[in-house]
């Protein structure tokens, strides 16, 4: 079973996960790799939706196995009716592809594995703690415990993580910095394959949106996002409001053939992410896109960075805080302007009435967004309500 220690220990086989073991196993370390499902990438906790030219980036060439769809772009609906259309290389990371996630998830973990990781799933981290320079990684594996020693500890369990929590990094979140979700898999219904589509305004999702990613024209994920400080009452929880809205668009209604609840965080991203013996990757280091809640490619650039800064440490023989800082100097410079800038985005965003939505929508419907930037987009509208520049203004 287990070994007594390892170079490094991985909690968490998702893609920032798998990508971190991946990169410390090609470079020669001892990877273990832990997962506490039965299955890698089962249950699917996602919308499904990845960027194409953000997968290109990483050098990750699309599969057969586990792409569902392509999409052409997007649709972003006002509270109104109007929409907007972006092309997939403008509508964000999240749009391009609609991914199997579960393949995905259990490709890029094969990947690690070949690379010489080892992987249990159905094994449970449920501690750690410090001895000397290293970590003891308790591990509940079919009902029995184990121990194993590692220095190096890198944590990719999601949004709840516990590994920052037991490493004494804080990774607790504002009510206003979550956002809680609830989504369908519908299938016979009509979808329109080309395009993925999201609805904004406070009626219709408080602080979120409702997207539709279709998978093929007759089946879709179908769900929704509300900033947790916005749920103040039943007709405001996130099932209430989709079922809502399935009613009052029932093109979209079909047979429900999944389920899936959860929350992401919208948040700016943790910092510091790393301590002694430890970095946290993807989601557990809130590296979700505040404005859009995606964060597959976010994922897979610090899981990357993270393997990379633990090859360099155990060359190194220093585990140490100081020696760690590499791993914020490798993804930093990818995403995390990105991230703050989007994360100011979504402060203004919570902040606009259906109304201004309603505004903006229309005065861009009509827009040529291959020469999109802040300036001409608020010039845009400007030219039609320049009343909404001003209140816009505001928060800027």
């Amino acid at each position: 079973m287990f070994k007594e220690k390892y170079d490094v220990v991985v909690i968490g086989a998702g893609p920032a996960g798998s990508s971190a073991a991946y990169e410390a196993a090609k470079r020669g370390l001892k990877v273990l790799l832990i997962e506490k499902r039965a299955e890698v990438g089962s249950p699917i906790r996602c919308a499904e939706g990845v960027g194409k030219e953000g997968l290109e980036d990483l050098g990750i060439k699309p599969k057969s196995e586990w792409i569902a769809n392509e999409v052409k772009g997007a649709r972003i609906y006002a509270p109104s009716g109007d929409y907007i259309t972006l092309e997939a290389s403008m509508a964000g990371s999240e749009v391009g592809y609609v991914l199997h996630r579960d393949k995905f998830d259990q490709y890029l973990a094969k990947m690690a594995v070949d690379a010489g990781s080892e992987l249990y799933t159905r094994a449970m981290a449920i501690g750690l703690k410090r001895e000397d320079s290293e970590i003891v990684v308790r591990i509940r594996h079919f009902g029995n415990l184990y121990e194993v020693r590692t220095p190096i500890v890198i944590g990719a369990d999601g949004f709840e993580s516990l590994v920052g929590e037991w490493a004494g990094i804080r990774t607790r979140l504002d009510p206003k910095d979550i956002n809680v979700t609830f989504e369908y898999r519908i299938t016979g219904a009509k979808f329109d394959p080309d395009y993925t589509e999201f609805y904004i305004g406070n009626e219709v999702a408080p602080g979120g949106y409702v997207w539709i990613f279709p998978k093929s024209e007759k089946e879709a994920n179908v769900g929704i996002g509300v900033l947790l400080s916005r749920v103040d009452s039943e007709k405001k929880r996130p099932k209430y409001l989709l079922d809502k809205f399935l009613k009052e668009h029932p093109k979209y209604r079909g047979k429900i053939i999944a389920v899936i609840s959860g929350a992401v965080s919208v948040s700016k991203p943790l910092e510091p992410s790393y301590t002694d013996n430890v970095m946290l990757v993807g989601d557990a280091a809130r590296m979700i896109d505040p404005l859009t809640g995606g964060g597959i490619i976010h994922a897979i650039i610090s899981g990357r960075a993270a393997g990379e800064t633990a090859a360099k440490a155990i060359e190194k023989g220093d585990y140490s805080k100081r020696s760690l800082k590499e791993y914020e100097a490798r993804w930093k410079p990818k995403i995390y302007e990105k991230l703050l800038r989007n994360y100011l985005a979504k402060e203004i965003f919570v902040k606009v009435s259906d109304d201004v939505f309603n505004k903006i929508v229309d005065a861009l419907k009509d827009y040529d967004f291959s020469r999109i930037n802040t300036y001409e987009l608020l010039k845009a509208i400007g030219e039609k309500y320049p009343e909404v520049v001003e209140e816009l203004s505001q928060y800027l």
